[in-house]
């Protein structure tokens, strides 16, 4: 089964979800303790960006400009049915993925991409710099920067920089210029560099390097993939869309499923729903983040004031972390290498509205596998974390005879991962 919205149905509004929780925990300037103002993150980020930031509207209107492109990468995004997952897995449960992976760029990294990039050429910034792991956003961004004929520096992760040589061939095909993290471009790369000429790389190591080019360079602004509000409720475009899809054929969601790494596509996916939950308007959803037992910020983190990137340059924030001097293993799911989770999940997390689970990295890529032998994609390896926790709820409800409705985030496809599929498969 396939359900389809027209493209009128592409949101006009993003969802805020600071609307519908007042209580988030500010943003700390680490010398004084003090909360962050706007005017302290104008350097860093588009204007507009950081209103949206602050903003406690509910909704924020989409610019015109931003939902042509939606349309043009192909919003709305389809929902699919697992009936062919479901029959194998002799399941009472229903099962349903949203394809965010039919997206140019494969994942659903350009909702914000576009935006960013809009808000930064309607302000006459030239570059845009960020940081990316297993390169779905410095491909969202490379796209972004190419359709808004912006130019694009990524500092991409080492580790993925060199297991996934196809996403820098994209990015460069759109016109950025990449970089193997940590690198001579920066201060903050030079010194992990010098301390191990071999470093692997971390997400929050890129971070200090994008954020050092931003603030360094002339005519130029910071691009974020994740974690940030504001970078969340671009995604949210997913949520509404999938809300809307079920009620077509009358469906409620009983557990909606999505990987963690910092936390965007997870967001995106549930918090408008969440927000439902959070005013009354919805009860007895499930919300379960996944992650890697490599990396589990959520399920084994502490939650605390952290910095969010390595070289600790940047606000302090309330979130679930391992720590910024975390340095992950080196798994093939990039995406998910990040120390901490976006404030917003962590405090949902604390709440107890958001679970989570940890996964061993074997385990998801054989969740991943029965999924292409099944459903006939092959996600990546990210989205392949909530596969694995889509099946073990399927399975549960199987266990309980009892009929559930599990939605989860099919973010990102995995066609440029298959060297990690026959590292940990053996194929």
């Amino acid at each position: 089964m396939r359900i389809d919205l027209d493209v009128s149905a592409i949101p006009r509004r993003w969802y805020n979800i600071l609307a519908d929780l007042p209580d988030l925990p500010p943003m700390k300037n680490p010398e004084t303790g003090e909360p962050v103002r706007e005017v302290d993150l104008e350097p860093l980020f588009a204007r507009e960006c950081v209103r949206q930031e602050f903003s406690r509207e509910r909704w924020v209107e989409i610019p015109e400009e931003v939902r042509e492109m939606y349309e043009r990468i192909g919003r709305p995004t389809p929902l699919y049915r697992a009936e062919r997952l479901e029959r194998y897995l002799k399941t009472p449960a229903r099962i349903y993925y949203k394809r965010e992976d039919v997206t140019p760029t494969g994942s659903h990294k350009l909702n914000t991409a576009l935006a960013q990039a809009y808000y930064a050429a309607e302000e006459g910034t030239e570059t845009l710099t960020t940081e990316t792991g297993a390169g779905q956003w410095g491909s969202a961004l490379s796209y972004a920067g190419a359709m808004t004929d912006r130019r694009v520096l990524v500092f991409m992760v080492r580790v993925s920089y060199q297991q996934k040589p196809y996403r820098k061939y994209v990015m460069r095909l759109y016109g950025a210029e990449v970089v193997p993290s940590p690198s001579e471009l920066t201060r903050v790369g030079r010194r992990f560099l010098e301390e191990d000429p071999n470093h692997p790389g971390s997400l929050g190591i890129a971070i200090s390097e994008a954020v050092e080019a931003a603030v360094t360079r002339e005519s130029t602004k910071y691009a974020l993939g994740s974690v940030l509000n504001h970078v969340l409720l671009h995604q949210t475009v997913i949520g509404q869309e999938v809300l809307a899809q079920l009620e077509e054929v009358g469906e409620k969601p009983d557990v909606m499923i999505g990987c963690v790494g910092g936390g965007s596509n997870f967001a995106g996916f549930t918090f408008p729903a969440v927000g439902k939950v959070l005013r009354g308007e919805m009860r007895g959803v499930r919300f379960l983040a996944a992650e890697p037992e490599a990396c589990p910020s959520m399920t084994g983190g502490e939650y605390r004031y952290d910095f969010g990137d390595s070289a600790k340059t940047t606000p302090l924030l309330k979130m679930f972390t391992l720590g910024s001097d975390f340095v992950p293993p080196p798994i093939h799911a990039g995406g998910l290498r990040y120390h901490g989770a976006a404030p917003t999940v962590s405090l949902l997390k604390a709440k107890g509205v958001v679970e989570s689970v940890a996964y061993p990295q074997d385990e998801v890529f054989r969740a991943a596998r029965l999924f292409a032998e099944t459903e006939g994609l092959i996600p990546a390896p990210e989205t392949s974390h909530a596969v694995k926790a889509a099946i073990d709820e399927a399975l549960r409800a199987k266990e309980e005879g009892e009929e559930r409705v599990i939605v989860f985030n099919y973010s990102g496809h995995g066609l440029l991962d298959l060297e990690g599929y026959a590292q940990v498969l053996g194929i």
